[in-house]
């Protein structure tokens, strides 16, 4: 094996697992501020697993709660696996979500508090296993979401004009 290809193993290895983004909830981040993340993973069935590989989610209208000392991700659509037989998944049915006991008591304190919610913002793989992105948030007010566009789009414009002067 050349120098070249075992310096590239070398570097991959020591990067760790790489982040593969199944489905994102911008719709979050536009009705939401995200006050704190956490990274958790999820119980899945096999069918879930192949159609997550195939790109079949949407957390648009997903939501999170606390349960027993238990995380759970409620109404988030993972599409049934187009192979699949009887025994594949329903499509929309509520799933746990794993995280330490710590997180899960300081997510439920936080959770309780008036105006705050608990809604997942990005689903993945990192490796070969499935995590999912989940955020505290507190509701906008619609000039709140107005006021977030009017930024973008003044961020927007500021750049183009940037980019038209390095040009000339």
């Amino acid at each position: 094996m050349s120098a070249k290809k075992a310096d590239k193993k070398q570097a991959a290895a020591n990067e760790g697992p790489q982040k593969k983004l199944i489905a994102s909830n911008k719709r979050a981040l536009h009705d939401y501020f995200i006050d704190q993340t956490w990274e958790a993973g999820i119980v899945l069935t096999g069918t879930e697993v192949k159609s997550l590989r195939d790109r079949g989610a949407s957390l648009i209208d997903g939501y999170c709660y606390v349960d027993a000392g238990e995380v759970w991700m409620d109404n988030a659509h993972i599409a049934p696996y187009v192979k699949g037989t009887w025994t594949n998944h329903a499509a929309r049915r509520k799933r746990k979500l794993l995280m330490h006991k710590q997180e899960i008591e300081k997510l439920a304190s936080k959770s309780r508090e008036r105006g705050f919610t608990i809604v997942p913002l990005e689903m993945y793989f990192l490796g070969s296993h499935v995590k999912v992105k989940i955020g505290l948030a507190r509701g906008k007010k619609e000039w709140d979401k107005r006021q977030t566009l009017r930024e973008k789009q003044d961020l927007r414009e500021a750049q183009r004009a940037m980019r038209h002067r390095e040009l000339a």
